[in-house]
């Protein structure tokens, strides 16, 4: 388990797991007034939150699945990433893919937050790549 200081600007619930094994933690909007989403129309929802996470893990902003199941509400840039070093606010990109408008309500649960590992890396520029059974084949390569 690892430890990450927050700070609750909105009084809104803190992200909590919902189950002992939930890998995300679900984020809670923290507007003054409720937001209307418009049908293909993006919002920065605030949640009020603020955080600093340890070096080496990123938290990531994911879509909840009965938003975009029930009313065709996701994340726009999902994963989003929030890198260790940032210290604003969590903000919430949403998408309305769905015909009808959709209202965000303060309190409401509009996202999961995943915690986790991650490593950066040193690139290393080479001529050629090591041979695999898959090489090149891209997308739909499998023909299935």
């Amino acid at each position: 388990m690892v430890t990450v200081k927050i700070i609750n600007k909105g009084g809104q619930q803190l992200p909590e797991y919902a189950t002992s094994q939930s890998a995300g933690m679900d984020l809670r909007a923290d507007n003054a007034e409720p937001i209307t989403i418009k049908p293909l129309q993006r919002r920065l929802i605030p949640t009020g939150l603020f955080m600093a996470l340890p070096n080496g893990y990123e938290a990531q902003v994911r879509p909840r699945s009965g938003l975009a199941l029930k009313h065709g509400i996701t994340v726009l840039n999902t994963p989003g990433t929030i890198d260790a070093d940032y210290r604003g606010e969590i903000g919430v990109v949403l998408v309305n893919l769905s015909d009808t408008d959709f209202t965000v309500n303060r309190g409401e649960r509009i996202a999961q937050l995943v915690i986790a590992r991650c490593e950066q890396a040193e690139l290393q520029v080479v001529t050629e790549l090591d041979e695999t059974e898959r090489g090149a084949g891209g997308y739909g390569h499998t023909g299935v």
